[in-house]
């Protein structure tokens, strides 16, 4: 049988089409410290492009981490734009705002103003109100209106011999959690299940992003969540990362992809907090329950966004002082949110 998205696909605004079907020189743009979601996408877009006849650079201001070696094609991925290319479009993928592209930005800061460009973004958070981008926080993943945004091309999901199908398969399953999140919607299945009809290997993919973990990874877990606390109220659980860690286990900065995931399943706290040390100050990511604080509400006090039940922000203040400050908030909003 095959799956049908069709009736799904209507939802691609027509200036978004319109846009990436003109370009002959795509720039396609993920965020910094890239997840599959943010991978997935825009090696996808480029593969679109690349169907349609145009040409496609993949950037990413940071490298790619080990964990996405199996995607086709990852070895395309920059960590800076060609600087001889003639660009005409930029597409920026699963960045809750422009400022997640990172310090690339800044350093390409005149190709960046002059680019017409599309946003494709599925964060809640995300207010860019270019009439020409797609904002979606219905999606699960922005993979997820990617692979819509194929099917109303006429771009075969099967497309680079299953590597887009893969690509796109590897943001969706990173996004919910092998479905365990509830963003996974009716929509969220169909779309994967077309994807794994394409030749997109779900049970490879579910295996390195979510039961593939190297020694020093699990090193890492182990110290993170050794230290893990609840507040007096036993509203929020939270934790700390810093560079001591890394160089105690052996791990990079990228092995802390999953903590936070652990420490929200504290069957009795409603908000699970993870502070990482980095050059810049603090990253803190948040995990909240359904129906109960709005995460963005707390990233939002500090700048950041994301997802009701996922998201982030970076502080720039030492981790102690924002430790402090991010449980205050925390607590408030827990307090706040009682029946």
């Amino acid at each position: 049988m095959t799956v049908d998205l069709g009736p799904y696909a209507d939802a691609v605004p027509d200036l978004v089409l319109e846009r990436l079907s003109a370009a002959r020189m795509v720039l396609s743009v993920g965020h910094e410290n890239p997840d599959g979601d943010s991978l997935g996408a825009s090696m996808a877009v480029a593969m679109v492009a690349e169907r349609l006849g145009a040409r496609a650079d993949v950037m990413c201001g940071d490298p790619v981490p080990d964990a996405y070696a199996y995607l086709p094609g990852i070895e395309r991925v920059r960590i800076a734009p060609d600087p001889d290319a003639r660009y005409d479009l930029l597409v920026v993928s699963d960045c809750g705002s422009l400022d997640r592209i990172g310090p690339v930005r800044d350093a390409h800061g005149e190709l960046f103003a002059r680019l017409p460009h599309l946003v494709i973004d599925h964060h809640a958070s995300n207010d860019h109100a270019d009439p020409g981008s797609w904002i979606d926080p219905s999606a699960a993943a922005t993979c997820e209106m990617v692979a819509l945004l194929a099917t109303r091309l006429g771009v075969p999901l099967s497309w680079a011999d299953g590597g887009l199908a893969t690509a796109l398969l590897s943001g969706i399953v990173m996004d919910t959690a092998t479905f365990a999140h509830p963003n996974a919607t009716a929509r969220t299945l169909m779309v994967a299940a077309a994807l794994v009809e394409a030749g997109g290997p779900l049970s490879e993919i579910s295996r390195r992003l979510y039961r593939t973990k190297p020694d020093a990874q699990l090193r890492l877990f182990g110290l993170v969540l050794g230290r893990s606390r609840t507040t007096p109220d036993g509203r929020v659980v939270y934790s700390t990362m810093t560079d001591a860690d890394l160089a105690a286990t052996g791990a990079s900065a990228e092995h802390s992809e999953g903590i936070i995931d652990l420490l929200s399943q504290s069957e009795t706290a409603d908000v699970a907090v993870l502070l990482k040390e980095t050059d810049d100050g603090v990253r803190l990511s948040i995990r909240t329950k359904p129906g109960g604080v709005d995460a963005t509400a707390l990233a939002g006090r500090f700048g950041g966004g994301g997802h009701a039940r996922a998201a982030g922000a970076t502080i720039e203040i030492p981790l102690e002082a924002a430790l402090d400050t991010v449980l205050r908030e925390a607590q408030s909003l827990a307090a706040a949110n009682e029946p």
